[in-house]
């Protein structure tokens, strides 16, 4: 039970077999010249089991999976304290040592000023009432929606300084990743505490399948959130190849996006736990946001920069 209400906690076990379980952790320069990105996790399968760190550099689009023996993998029950080789993973700061033959990072960064993405018995993280069901392919965890970072890291002898840079965390955890998605993150906006997160999906239930999408604006210290389990809606889709719009709304409000994709490098993702499916992420891209109330007048309009981006173009045969 406390796992279930703690989403930020490693949910598995070493037993299981196509399993994997993956903490997304982004840092983004206070100058925005600097964006990397670190993903530790767990790939549990009969013929591979490991431990793995993968590093994006959001900026050239160089990317590195490392991999550890499952033994490397340590973490802490009632928090969330990762180590992964002889690198630390937490909520309030990274301790890196990586190194293989070509790539050496090392350093820490100290977060502060963690916005977390908030809880209740009902809804323990963004999935919601969908976080009570035990069989679906994949899970989703917000831990931080924004954080400030202090501290130095060293990539290859390049010493970049994160301090008053952003942070932002978050997980997933279960077989395998969907079919096909769609995921956008920023809180890099020009209003420094706003931070955005949607993600839109094909997934499997009963045999069949839905589309169900999350997302949350936050923004002068409140959430805005539209999700497919709150009977939000999801609208006006159209994407070039490069430029992507959608509309969200509830009750209350409505939410326009608009991401324009940029550099991309590759990276791993889980198929029945086994961590050899490839992608293109984008931490390079640009969004531009506005929330309107149900009269149509305009709340906030934002726009950001070193934006996440994921775009599996099936993605478009379910929407």
């Amino acid at each position: 039970m406390l796992k279930l209400f703690n989403p930020e906690l490693f949910q598995g076990n070493l037993k299981k077999n196509r399993y994997f379980e993956g903490w997304y952790f982004k840092h983004v320069s206070n100058d925005l010249s600097k964006v990397y990105s670190f993903i530790p996790g767990i790939s549990l399968t009969s013929d591979d089991p490991h431990a793995f760190i993968q590093f994006i550099d959001g900026v050239t689009g160089y990317t590195r999976y490392l991999t550890y023996p499952v033994n490397d993998f340590k973490w802490e029950r009632d928090r969330l304290h990762l180590k992964v080789g002889r690198s630390v993973f937490s909520d309030t700061y990274i301790d890196l040592n990586i190194e293989d033959q070509e790539l050496k990072i090392s350093g820490k960064l100290q977060y502060s000023n963690i916005t977390r993405y908030p809880k209740s018995m009902l809804s323990p993280g963004i999935m919601g009432w969908y976080s009570f069901v035990p069989f679906m392919e994949c899970k989703h965890g917000v831990v931080s929606v924004n954080h400030d970072i202090t501290g130095t890291l060293t990539v290859n002898s390049q010493s970049s300084d994160f301090s008053n840079g952003k942070g932002y965390i978050e997980k997933d955890w279960g077989s395998s990743f969907p079919e096909a998605w769609i995921w956008i993150q920023s809180n890099n906006f020009k209003d420094n505490k706003s931070s955005l997160t949607f993600s839109v999906a094909k997934i499997p239930w009963l045999g069949r399948y839905f589309t169900g999408f999350i997302c949350f604006l936050y923004f002068n210290n409140r959430f805005y959130l539209f999700s497919t389990y709150a009977k939000s809606t999801l609208s006006g889709i159209s994407y070039d190849g490069i430029t992507l719009n959608l509309t969200l709304a509830n009750k209350d409000h409505t939410l326009k996006i608009t991401a324009v994709k940029r550099k991309s490098g590759e990276l791993m993702a889980p198929a029945s736990g086994k961590m050899t499916r490839r992608i293109k992420e984008s931490i390079d891209s640009t969004v531009n946001l506005t929330l309107f109330d149900k009269s149509g007048n305009i709340i906030y309009s934002d726009s950001a920069q070193r934006a996440g981006l994921e775009i599996i173009d099936k993605i478009f045969d379910y929407l």
